[in-house]
C-alpha cells in the first residue's frame, strides 16, 4: 500500500502464497478455477506507461460503475459477474483494503478483439478520418469537425495489444479472427449497449462519445466481460461544455494527460510523479462521473 497526503492508494495487491494470473495496467486478476477474482487497483496509465502515482478511489469507481452498468443493461446480454461483494478465502482477510473494488466473475474465453463503438468523431477515429475520410474503412461524410456527432454510431473493432496501443481493424478482419456470425453478433450487441447507455447518460448531462467492450465465451454462451462503460474505457463529456470543432473536456484521465504534455515528459518509462493538485483533480473527475451516472455518491 502507498499513501498520498490525502488518502491511501491501492497500487498493487499482494497475498501470501498467491500470484495473480495477470497484472494489467489497472487490474490484478486471480484464477480461482472456474471463477476469477478481479481487483481494480488505483494504478493509472498514461501514454501506455503506468505512472508511479495512483489516484485515490479510482479502482472503486471503475468497479462500482461497471457493476451499475452490468446490472442496468443485463437484459441486452448476460455478463460475467457473480458477485461484487463476495470475497472467498484468503481474500476475505483483506476486506478492508478490497472493499468496493472486486468482482467475482465466471471465467470465459475472451474474444481476441476489442469491440469499440463511436458516436462522435474523436481520438484515433478523428486522425483516421483526417487522413482517409474514413473510420476503420467506413466512409463518412466530408467536412466533419473534430468531436462532431456522427450520423449514426459506428462499430470499429480493434486488436488487443499486450503492450502499446490497440490497432483499429476493418470489420472483415474482425470477422476473420472470430468468425463472421460471431462478429455480426457482437457488433449488433455493442451498438445496442452503446445506444442504451448514451440515451441514459444524455439527460443526465453526460455525452457518451465512444466506448469499448469485451466479450467472452463460456461454452456456447456469449458473455459481456471485463469492465463496463467506465471513464477508463469510454469518453464521457460534460454536455453543457460540448463544442464541436476541437477536443472536449472529459471525465477521465485527460486531466493527467494535459499535465504530462505541459511538463514535456518524453512518454517513456518511468513516468513522473504527479503533484497533489493533479491527483486531486483527477480523483474528483472520476468520482463526479460516478455520481452523475448513478445518482449517488461513491461513499
Amino acid at each position: 500500500m502507498a499513501t498520498t497526503p490525502a488518502q491511501r492508494v491501492l497500487r498493487e495487491t499482494r497475498f501470501p502464497g498467491l500470484t495473480p494470473v495477470a497484472r494489467g495496467k489497472v487490474r490484478d486478476i486471480y484464477d480461482l478455477g472456474e471463477r476469477l477474482l478481479i481487483v481494480a487497483t488505483d494504478r493509472l496509465s498514461a501514454f501506455d506507461v503506468i505512472l508511479p502515482t495512483g489516484i485515490p478511489d479510482k479502482g472503486r469507481v471503475l468497479t462500482q460503475l461497471s457493476l451499475f452498468w452490468f446490472e442496468l443493461l443485463r437484459d441486452v446480454i448476460p455478463n460475467h459477474v457473480l458477485s461484487g461483494t463476495e470475497l472467498p478465502p484468503p481474500f476475505d482477510a483483506f476486506r478492508g483494503d478490497l472493499a468496493g473494488r472486486t468482482m467475482l466473475v465466471r471465467k470465459t474465453q475472451p474474444l481476441p478483439i476489442e469491440c469499440v463503438v463511436r458516436g462522435y468523431l474523436s481520438g484515433s477515429g478523428w486522425k483516421d478520418y483526417q487522413a482517409t475520410g474514413e473510420l476503420c474503412g467506413i466512409k463518412l461524410p466530408a467536412g466533419l469537425r473534430e468531436s462532431e456527432r456522427l450520423p449514426e454510431p459506428v462499430f470499429t473493432p480493434s486488436t488487443k495489444a499486450v503492450t502499446g496501443h490497440d490497432e483499429n481493424i476493418p470489420f472483415a478482419q474482425a470477422a476473420a479472427l472470430v468468425g463472421a456470425p460471431l462478429a455480426e453478433r457482437v457488433r449488433a450487441i455493442s451498438l445496442e449497449i452503446y445506444r442504451r447507455a448514451a440515451a441514459y447518460a444524455e439527460p443526465r448531462g453526460i455525452i457518451l462519445a465512444d466506448t469499448k467492450f469485451e466479450f467472452g465465451l463460456l461454452g456456447n454462451e456469449l458473455l459481456w466481460i471485463d469492465e463496463a462503460l467506465t471513464p477508463d474505457s469510454s469518453r464521457f463529456w460534460p454536455a453543457a461544455q460540448y463544442r464541436p470543432g476541437g477536443a472536449q473536456p472529459s471525465f477521465d484521465k485527460q486531466y493527467v494527460r494535459d499535465y504530462l504534455e505541459r511538463i514535456g515528459w518524453n512518454k517513456q518509462a518511468p513516468g513522473p510523479e504527479l503533484p497533489d493538485e493533479v491527483v486531486a483533480g483527477t480523483r474528483a473527475k472520476y468520482r463526479e462521473a460516478y455520481r452523475i451516472l448513478t445518482g449517488r455518491e461513491l461513499d
